[in-house]
């Protein structure tokens, strides 16, 4: 699951499941960001910074290539170090304990409808 949090309001922007965890995935929840938030695709208005940790997901050519295309900025915390990020860790755990632990997913479209309701 990729998530888009913003840290200063606490509040979850965008996210997106996928069963490869590639790039893509990443590449979703931050267009599901700028159509939300911004009404469109292209560039953002007001430029602000996507910390991630340093993973091949949110390294990759294309996803860099993406968030530097809509005028944003990449910040990534150290190596071991997932305190850094710990609003999104809070949530995925959150997430974990309150809906996946207790629920039997049928498919990916019904883990969809679930996590999202």
């Amino acid at each position: 699951m990729a998530l888009a949090i913003d840290c200063h309001a606490r509040q979850l922007l965008g996210w997106h499941l996928s069963r490869t965890g590639k790039a893509s995935a990443a590449s979703a929840a931050l267009e599901q960001v700028r159509v939300t938030w911004y009404g469109a695709l292209g560039r953002v208005r007001e430029s602000f910074e996507l910390r991630s940790d340093s993973g091949l997901v949110f390294t990759s050519r294309n996803y860099t290539r993406l968030v530097g295309g809509c005028g944003l900025k990449q910040e990534f915390i150290m190596l071991h170090c997932p305190q850094q990020n710990g609003m999104v860790e809070r949530v995925i755990r959150t997430l974990k304990e309150q809906c996946v632990h207790r629920s039997r997913f049928e498919s990916q479209t019904h883990a969809l409808w679930v996590i999202g309701g």
